[in-house]
């Protein structure tokens, strides 16, 4: 398939440019059963072995009756991590529909991903973000709190002892769409009522109108993001 060589070509620069692959142990994968994660999953399953050492996969998944995810069966995921080999783990949100909040809700699926994946003994786990989400990241930020800061494509959680990468970084959500149009799983969208009509979803479609002025407006933000992003990362290193 073009489309999935195209996204396998990101992918790899992405995980060669911002060293994402570890030394050893293998990837975790944050599984929310949605077209970004599985496409991400399908890639990783790719490139393992192919350019880069073999390294481990492991997939995890937080559902829940309004969890971010996609509303997918655990029998549906279960399927597709056989098919790659990839083991799966299922975790379990009991958040009701009167707790729903963005940054909380956010804040407790990671909490449950990274102690289910040091569990496992990942310490590097990957999440679907691509550059869209990446942009819309920038805008909230920068628009919202003064801050020029997207999503790193690969940041040191020093509190919980895990590191999060975003091999997705260079990949357009069109390019994801395609792909997942392909595999037959695009049906598979987040069904969280609050994210309907969140600030990321009118961000979003407020960049899609300037789009229309600004042809390379996804990608110049987004380059500009990582570019500072990784300087940022870097002095703080030094």
């Amino acid at each position: 398939m073009i489309v999935f060589r195209k996204l396998e070509a990101q992918v790899r620069k992405a995980l060669y440019e911002f060293d994402m692959v570890p030394a050893d142990g293998g990837i975790g994968v944050a599984l929310s059963g949605g077209k970004d994660s599985l496409t991400l999953l399908h890639l990783l399953r790719r490139i393992s072995g192919r350019g880069f050492p073999p390294f481990p996969l492991h997939a995890f998944h937080v559902s829940g009756e309004f969890s971010c995810g996609a509303g997918v069966t655990a029998g549906y995921l279960k399927e597709i991590c056989e098919t790659l080999g990839v083991p799966l783990t299922l975790l379990k949100s009991d958040r009701t529909l009167e707790e729903l909040e963005c940054y909380s809700c956010s804040r407790e699926r990671r909490s449950l991903l990274f102690d289910a994946a040091k569990k496992e003994g990942f310490s590097t786990l990957a999440f679907g973000h691509h550059r869209d989400d990446n942009v819309v990241t920038l805008m909230l930020n920068l628009l919202g709190k003064g801050e020029f800061a997207g999503a790193l494509p690969k940041i040191h959680m020093q509190k919980y002892g895990v590191t999060i990468i975003r091999p997705l970084a260079y990949t357009k959500e069109e390019q994801i769409i395609a792909f997942s149009k392909e595999a037959g799983f695009l049906r598979a969208t987040c069904r969280c009522p609050k994210g309907q009509v969140s600030m990321r979803r009118q961000t979003q479609e407020a960049l899609k109108i300037l789009e229309g002025n600004f042809p390379d407006l996804w990608d110049n933000l987004n380059n500009a993001a990582l570019v500072y992003g990784s300087q940022k990362a870097a002095s703080l290193i030094d």
